[in-house]
């Protein structure tokens, strides 16, 4: 059985990744083709600007808001996202390793009222 693009896309489309996804804000309206979703998705500024709600943690790197189908500025946009999930994986590990960031918040806020 041979599977089309556009059907290998709309199931991506509809997967729980991408259904995650859109919890986080609007993200390609309903008048949008199935590319069009796709490509907001992979010029990396919607999933920077989640990443940016995951971890608001300032960085001095600034993303291509105007990428117009430029791959070389969504490979940029899709490397910062890269590394700012890894710095934030790292941080969280590095601060509590076994529990994760919860417990080391919720650890230096009752340091905090001692």
């Amino acid at each position: 059985m041979d599977v089309t693009v556009s059907e290998l896309m709309e199931l991506f489309l509809q997967s729980p990744l991408v259904t995650w996804v859109k919890t986080f804000g609007p993200f390609g309206s309903g008048n949008q083709d199935n590319l069009t979703m796709y490509m907001d998705l992979a010029d990396g500024i919607f999933l920077n600007q989640i990443m940016l709600q995951i971890d608001p943690r300032p960085t001095n790197q600034r993303i291509n808001k105007h990428v117009n189908n430029d791959v070389n500025l969504r490979i940029q946009n899709l490397t910062i996202l890269v590394r700012n999930i890894k710095t934030y994986y790292q941080w969280t590990h590095l601060i509590c390793p076994r529990t994760g960031r919860g417990e080391a918040l919720r650890s230096e806020a009752a340091k905090t009222r001692r």
